[in-house]
């Protein structure tokens, strides 16, 4: 594997680690206010934005910051994933028109720039 695939796998797997935060807002706002469950999913919230910054300032250090931007789109993908899994939220035909755009978009860009970096 080089270097270049270990920080995009490195890169995807801190954005799964970044969408968990939705998880944790979510199940933050089904508890009252400053109980011990509540405190308990926002201190996940904390935790996890606090391990992402890190990362993330790792990752830009390591590509381009245009494209670290562009693949973070997946964490939208991931939400659905989320929200189905977890919180046995429907799957539209909207939604997944959705998610495959923002693949699309994604791997549109990845291979220009890859073109534009042979060039």
């Amino acid at each position: 594997m080089t270097k270049k695939s270990r920080v995009f796998l490195g890169l995807h797997i801190f954005l799964v680690l970044y969408s968990m935060n939705g998880v944790f807002s979510k199940l933050a706002a089904k508890e009252s206010f400053l109980s011990v469950r509540f405190c308990a999913f926002y201190g996940g919230i904390v935790l996890i934005l606090g391990i992402y910054a890190v990362a993330w300032q790792q990752i830009i250090k390591r590509i381009p910051l245009t494209t670290a931007f562009a693949n973070k789109a997946v964490t939208v993908v991931w939400g659905l994933v989320w929200g189905a899994l977890i919180f046995r939220e429907p799957i539209t035909p909207g939604k997944i028109v959705g998610v495959l755009l923002i693949v699309a978009g994604v791997v549109l860009f990845s291979s220009e720039e890859r073109e534009e970096a042979g060039r």
